[in-house]
């Protein structure tokens, strides 16, 4: 699988964890984040995530900032998002199972770096479940 990742300040040790993992199982990784613990703006690094999922050059993305509020945020800005802040397994699963999320948002500051990779790992291996869900997830895009 192609998986986009990008993190903040607050989510550079987990970012280096997460991509180890994911590589370590085959998958292709791109890394929009940052590789140190210098203070950033969490935008300039979800936006290339959340561009990637939109155009499809991934299937899914991984995004981490101190809270993981602001991450979700600025990707659920991108139509073809469906951002879910998610601190345990159980809730990354039900994001993918009910609500087709393709984005998977990590508050880095409250999940563990052992947390934040069964989340992960949860996330990616997932189906959307359709049926009763699939409606309610065709009317969270906004038509214009």
């Amino acid at each position: 699988m192609k998986i986009s990742i990008g993190n903040d300040h607050a989510g550079t040790d987990y970012k280096e964890a997460i991509v180890t993992y994911l590589e370590s199982q085959g998958h292709e990784v791109t890394n929009h984040g940052v590789n140190t613990n210098d203070s950033v703006d969490y935008p300039d690094f979800v936006h290339p995530v959340a561009n990637d999922v939109e155009n499809g050059r991934v299937g899914v993305g991984i995004i981490i900032c101190g809270s993981g509020n602001g991450a979700s945020m600025t990707a659920n800005k991108h139509q073809k998002v469906r951002s879910a802040l998610c601190w345990t397994k159980e809730i990354a699963e039900l994001a993918r199972l009910h609500n087709d999320a393709n984005v998977l948002s990590i508050p880095a500051r409250f999940t563990s770096i052992v947390q934040a990779i069964e989340m992960v790992k949860t996330f990616i291996s997932t189906d959307f479940e359709g049926g009763r869900h699939e409606r309610r997830v065709k009317k969270i895009a906004l038509s214009c």
